[in-house]
């Protein structure tokens, strides 16, 4: 609802699952571990792309 702290029809807030509700928690792909790991995957992987082509 806009400009509306609670639903017209079902009077709640909608703010989804509360920070670190572990029962909201499906398969941890977006866990902060996963993400840092991905991250540092894609630099390194970028560092490899500008090593090779400076071979």
């Amino acid at each position: 609802m806009k400009g509306r702290k609670r639903c017209r029809m079902h009077g709640g807030t909608n703010p989804g699952a509360p920070k670190g509700n572990r029962n909201a928690w499906k398969h941890g792909g977006y866990s902060a571990k996963t993400l840092e790991a991905v991250r540092y995957v894609k630099a390194i992987s970028r560092l490899a792309g500008v090593l090779s082509r400076d071979i």
